[in-house]
């Protein structure tokens, strides 16, 4: 079986996050994909849960290795989505949904 993969791409602020939730809260079968950023955690937020936190020189490796689906620099940080974490759950029957910035959809 195999799973969907649904793209919510939006400048930052656009409501990308409102939009993913209110998804998330009707469809209990639909899985957001938790991206890598360079960017210091907020408070409340925890790393694999909110993001996957990683150095500059850490996701660089990760772009040179082309292991990113996408990529792009927000703000001067950058987020990025793997491709093993999302083809592992569509390979099991999983729908995954991205909320990324629109540069990375490109």
């Amino acid at each position: 079986m195999t799973g969907t993969l649904y793209i919510v791409a939006a400048p930052s602020g656009a409501g990308k996050t409102s939009l993913v939730k209110a998804l998330l809260e009707q469809l209990d079968e639909l899985e957001v994909s938790v991206s890598y950023t360079t960017r210091p955690p907020r408070p409340g937020e925890r790393d694999g849960i909110n993001y996957h936190f990683i150095d500059r020189e850490g996701f660089q490796r990760m772009v040179a290795a082309g292991e990113f689906l996408e990529h792009a620099e927000v703000f001067g940080n950058f987020y990025g989505t793997a491709k093993a974490n999302i083809f592992e759950r569509l390979r099991a029957g999983i729908d995954v949904i991205l909320e990324i910035d629109w540069q990375g959809a490109r």
